[in-house]
């Protein structure tokens, strides 16, 4: 694990599992609102029945799941099985980084991802951007911060095709998706590194996967 749980400010419903719940509570009020206004194929926050999964703990491979996905699975799973983060027998199916950008982008520019695939590990694709896409990233070795939360990156081919840190956790990612936490105005992907509430994870992150770098170009 790196970072320090201490480094986190901002107070605890800004972080983790409480802020999972806060983003939890927003969307059981308007659970047919849509994920993404500018993008009505996500869909809806809930489509049909709550479908929870509190039975899982852990990734493939043994990895803990960090206590935003945890608590957010347990009030529904049916957003990531849209965005395929289930195998055909409910159980969690990582994907590379090479494997989700080609999926996503096509030819030529999925594969210039490929061959870093081996500095984000297991991946799952989120909900988020236009032309980008938003991944979380288990790690090779399920590298998370002082609160055991792992980064969501943003994958831009606008130009040239690179990967940026966006948010230092899945519990950050909902908050700012749902409405809960505003963007802050501050532009750029990375935006977050600036945010004293999360700067410390922001940088822990950085450090432990791009050696304190906070975009990877992905160009060979």
């Amino acid at each position: 694990m790196t970072g320090d749980p201490g480094g986190a400010t901002g107070g605890a419903a800004d972080h983790g599992r409480a802020l999972t719940e806060r983003v939890i509570a927003v969307v059981a009020a308007d659970p047919s609102r849509q994920v993404l206004a500018h993008d009505r194929f996500v869909g809806r926050w809930v489509e049909g029945a709550l479908r929870p999964r509190p039975e899982l703990t852990a990734f493939p491979g043994g990895h803990p799941l960090p206590p935003s996905l945890r608590a957010w699975l347990a009030y529904d799973s049916g957003m990531l099985e849209r965005h395929g983060w289930f195998g055909a027998d409910g159980a969690l199916a990582p994907r590379t980084l090479g494997e989700i950008a080609v999926e996503e982008f096509g030819e030529p520019w999925g594969s210039c991802f490929a061959p870093f695939s081996g500095l984000f590990g297991a991946c799952f694709l989120l909900p988020g951007g236009s032309d980008s896409r938003r991944v979380l990233s288990v790690g090779p070795n399920g590298e998370c911060d002082g609160l055991g939360e792992y980064p969501v990156f943003a994958l831009d081919v606008d130009d040239l095709p690179y990967a940026v840190l966006m948010h230092p956790g899945f519990d950050v990612y909902l908050a700012e998706t749902a409405g809960v936490l505003p963007s802050g105005g501050r532009p750029g992907y990375d935006a977050l590194k600036h945010d004293p509430r999360y700067e410390a994870r922001m940088r822990a992150h950085a450090r432990g996967r791009l050696k304190g770098g906070y975009e990877l170009l992905c160009l060979q």
